[in-house]
């Protein structure tokens, strides 16, 4: 069993690291110190089979998060607190946790827990695997069906953006989802385009979060979510960076630097980035300013070409 742990406290997190280890219990393959660390897509990509989250963390809380999740994360739920309130409790059970587990942690509930929870959860795959196999031996296909989403033309360019992220070194990480849902609200722009020019952040990431939230009305949680959401895009930008400044100080002629270098980053901010990493940077260098817009710009932009080429 594949685990991740999300916990504000680094010493909650190894200790439940080290019972999972201890125990055979399965191998923990991420950790988060807050709920807005986590995507869906992060969870698909690492193949998480269970996750373990606190309740109450600074910015985005464990109930938030898995309503965040939703059904497109496919594994179990295991809540960790210290708080006991029953209103919140049958809150995080209504969002389908599949266990609660109170603090401090007890190495026996601990492992009981986990071990009634992975029984559960492969019982079911058990099951899903059975009904595949019946709708495979009864000649149930579905290609019609996945030609048809192909040709969709704004899936299109979704799927090419999920190409370019890919080459970026961020997909599945924290914003990644928030990147694919802007491309996809600018491409719905194009289909009525009226020389309106480019819409300012604060509207992008308002849609975004208007349609993660699937709330019209609650302005408060409207305000968090577009928060949540510019902290999310503006992370995965710069381990876009990162990334590609590492690439750029392995083989400065790599394909892949020479390509997104100068496209998605200014000159200036890219090698900063590989002084930073190399350690030669100074005390009285200033602060790393990525152009947010010139990326998200740049994104749509490729996507829609490389979408194009695909046709």
């Amino acid at each position: 069993m594949k685990f991740f742990i999300a916990d504000d406290s680094y010493s909650i997190r190894a200790m439940l690291s080290e019972i999972i280890e201890e125990e055979e219990l399965g191998t923990v393959k991420g950790e988060a110190e807050d709920g807005i660390e986590i995507s869906s897509e992060l969870l698909s990509v690492k193949e998480i089979d269970i996750l373990l989250i606190d309740l109450l963390m600074p910015e985005r809380d464990g109930i938030e998060t898995i309503r965040e999740l939703g059904p497109l994360f496919k594994g179990k739920t295991i809540m960790i607190s210290q708080v006991d309130a029953k209103e919140m409790v049958a809150e995080a059970y209504s969002l389908g946790i599949e266990y609660y587990i109170t603090k401090p942690i007890n190495k026996c509930e601990v492992v009981t827990v986990i071990k009634k929870v992975t029984e559960h959860y492969l019982r079911e795959k058990s099951i899903i695997n059975i009904q595949d196999s019946l709708k495979s031996l009864a000649g149930f296909q579905t290609e019609g069906m996945v030609h048809k989403e192909q040709e969709d033309p704004a899936m299109l360019v979704v799927s090419s953006g999920k190409s370019i992220l890919l080459d970026l070194g961020i997909v599945g990480d924290c914003g990644y989802r928030d990147l694919l849902a802007i491309i996809k609200y600018l491409y719905s722009l194009e289909k009525h385009k009226d020389g309106t020019p480019f819409p300012p952040l604060k509207t992008l990431f308002e849609k975004v979060a208007e349609n993660l939230l699937e709330i019209e009305n609650d302005e408060s949680s409207l305000k968090r979510e577009m928060k949540a959401c510019e902290q999310r895009v503006r992370r995965i930008i710069h381990r876009a960076l990162e990334h590609v400044a590492s690439l750029g100080l392995t083989d400065y002629t790599n394909p892949k630097f020479e390509l997104y270098a100068s496209t998605f980053f200014d000159y200036s901010v890219i090698r900063k980035k590989m002084l930073e990493i190399e350690g030669k940077s100074n005390g009285n260098m200033m602060p790393l300013r990525v152009n947010i817009k010139k990326f998200i710009e740049v994104l749509y932009m490729e996507a829609i070409e490389l979408s194009d080429g695909k046709n």
